[in-house]
């Protein structure tokens, strides 16, 4: 490595020949796919973006101007040029660089980027401040083809189009999201993709008359009416932006030409660039869905290690075999069915079978009107997503009390993808939702239970919330409000999903130390009258609940809310959760020892608490 050694600010690029530039593309793709094959990470979309994004840098300063990457599923060669190339190797470690763009981090993220969709809207908002401040910097929105089925983003478009504000939106068009893309946008970039007439007319046109430089502006006149005959208006022209493209996404030469015209024309510009998911690495080329987020793998092969079977491989199983026996079961995914274990299922049912594209709010109406027809639609769908269909899930689902049933994937803490992804706000914001159901469960064969409970046994919407992690201690199946594993008289630990692993190694602790302390595991959140916790606190006194999700609206206070009124004297209560819920990415055992959620760490907490008392 020489170059990418030498990349740490604009001016840096200023210097670098087209063959050098070429040389630190190279070096960008080794280092992307050396750092990912270690640390794991999102591999096919950040390969595809590398001379899209260094083209950017050359024509705009990300320190100065603005450039807002929708997902930070492409930013990995903007952090490295960006002065993180030397700490590129800590990517999500606990401590080192995010996976997502973030100002917290650096001055060149111009924002967090985690959920799709929302760049046109940041950028035009960030627009628009410049021109209210009267401030001299370029604003730059990169947002991929799969994002552009997310209704946020046409919100955004619209608004943008007629603001007449200086605004680049660059489409990166690699005719994918994590999976195929679906929907009418997928087939209008389709039909801008392979209509290759005027790219071919424009590249003679460069080899046989511009480089001599005469007839210049006679023929950049007569080429726009030409491109208008070749290329009739598209959505976006109707819309009154200016379309360029579509451009070669590994040109950087003409791609830097472009994003300078772009930036000159100071109005509202589409530069719709077309671009190769997994580009340079043949495995993630061939298999870009594959290689999207991927945990750690061979370098040379791309073999990834064996892993664990995780709740989401089960779902698959599960929700076909009760497709197998009910024709009204159907699932829905918004752009995940890889992720959510759906893919089995899309094969073996593809007539029940909806991919919505990234439209979380959309999949819960949608669902919504499945089941108002007599359906019975199971929605998987990550937690930190799911809170787009928030306002959906109150007005189209719970006030008819619709039977819709909410598979809650990566519940609880997740990980290396960090503070966008975390699972944790959703136990605040279901529990708050009107005949709502939520269901915790704390193994697989559990899982796969209240899975048939939800599809049979309960009327009305309901959640099953499904950790990211793999199976732990806990094996069995009890699909009840709450239910005490151990008996004990000096302190009641109480918690739900994969957390009473934790709990249960946290008690072997306590007992070897001479201590009594009771398990309660919770497999209903809601409804629950906690009868048998408080049970439990009569005896005890004392109660300890362990969390992974915000403090606010947590399990741990409805308890002790529940204590109150039924009069029950509780001596010490100690509520361990995530606080606010801002947690930033790491190994997941290691946040968990962060915020005493681990067993080593609940056990001190509770023999403090005893020793105090006994004192």
């Amino acid at each position: 490595m020489e170059i990418i050694e030498k990349i740490n600010s604009y001016e840096d690029f200023t210097s670098l020949t087209k063959e050098e530039t070429s040389v630190l593309c190279g070096e960008i793709r080794e280092t992307i796919l050396d750092t990912v094959s270690k640390n794991g990470g999102h591999l096919a979309s950040n390969l595809g973006a590398v001379e899209l994004t260094v083209a950017l840098h050359r024509v705009f300063s990300p320190e100065r101007d603005r450039i807002v990457f929708d997902v930070g599923h492409q930013s990995y060669t903007h952090k490295i040029l960006t002065g993180r190339y030397k700490y590129f190797n800590t990517l999500r470690k606990t401590g080192g660089i995010s996976g997502f763009t973030n100002p917290y981090e650096s001055n060149a993220d111009a924002f967090v980027s985690g959920h799709a969709s929302n760049s046109v809207s940041v950028a035009l908002g960030m627009a628009k401040a410049r021109t209210l401040q009267n401030k001299d910097y370029d604003v730059v929105a990169v947002i991929g083809d799969g994002s552009l089925t997310g209704g946020l983003a046409y919100e955004g478009l619209t608004n943008a189009s007629q603001s007449k504000e200086p605004l680049v939106i660059v489409i990166n068009d690699n005719n994918m999201s994590i999976g195929n893309n679906v929907g009418g946008i997928a087939y209008i970039l389709q039909q801008l993709r392979i209509n290759m007439d005027y790219l071919t007319f424009k590249s003679w046109l460069k080899e046989n008359v511009f480089k001599t430089g005469t007839l210049y502006k006679v023929i950049h006149n007569s080429k726009e009416k030409i491109k208008a005959a070749l290329l009739p208006n598209n959505i976006f022209t109707d819309m009154g932006f200016e379309y360029l493209g579509p451009v070669d996404g590994h040109d950087v030469n003409t791609m830097t030409n472009v994003f300078r015209h772009a930036k000159e024309m100071k109005k509202p510009v589409i530069v719709h660039v077309l671009t190769k998911k997994g580009k340079g690495c043949k495995y993630a080329e061939d298999n870009p869905d594959i290689y999207h987020g991927v945990c750690p793998f061979d370098k040379e092969t791309g073999k990834v290690a064996d892993q664990k079977a995780s709740y989401s491989d089960l779902f698959g199983e599960y929700i076909c075999e009760i497709a197998n026996e009910n024709k009204k079961a159907v699932a829905i995914t918004a752009a995940m069915s890889s992720g959510t274990g759906l893919d089995t299922f899309k094969r073996r049912f593809p007539d029940r079978f909806f991919d919505v594209g990234i439209a979380e709010g959309h999949a819960v109406t949608f669902a919504a009107g499945l089941a108002k027809q007599g359906m019975i639609p199971v929605f998987a769908v990550y937690s930190s997503f799911l809170q787009r269909s928030f306002d959906m899930l109150i007005h189209d689902v719970s006030l008819l009390d619709l039977h819709v049933v909410l598979c809650v994937e990566r519940a609880g803490i997740v990980g290396q993808d960090g503070m966008t992804h975390h699972g944790v706000f959703d136990v605040a914001y279901l529990s708050m939702i009107p005949n709502m159901t939520i269901l915790s469960p704390a193994s697989f064969a559990e899982f796969r239970d209240m899975l048939r409970y939800a599809v049979y046994d309960v009327y009305g919407p309901v959640a099953i919330r499904i950790p990211k992690d793999c199976e732990g201690r806990y094996k069995e199946s009890y699909v009840s409000e709450e239910r005490s594993l151990c008996s004990g008289t000096d302190i009641t630990l109480v918690g739900y999903g994969s957390e009473i692993n934790e709990l249960l190694a946290a008690a072997d602790i306590l007992k070897n130390r001479g201590y009594s302390p009771e398990v309660i595991k919770l497999g209903i959140l809601k409804p629950n009258s906690f009868k048998e916790t408080l049970a439990s606190l009569k005896r005890t006194g004392k109660l300890l609940i362990a969390e992974e999700v915000c403090d606010s609206s947590c399990i741990g206070g409805m308890i002790l809310e529940a204590a109150e009124k039924a009069n029950i004297q509780i001596r010490k209560a100690i509520l361990i959760n995530l606080g606010e819920g801002i947690v930033a990415h790491g190994d997941s055992a290691e946040l968990r020892a962060k915020y005493h959620l681990d067993s080593a760490s609940v056990a001190s907490e509770a023999i403090k608490h005893l020793s105090e008392n006994n004192e």
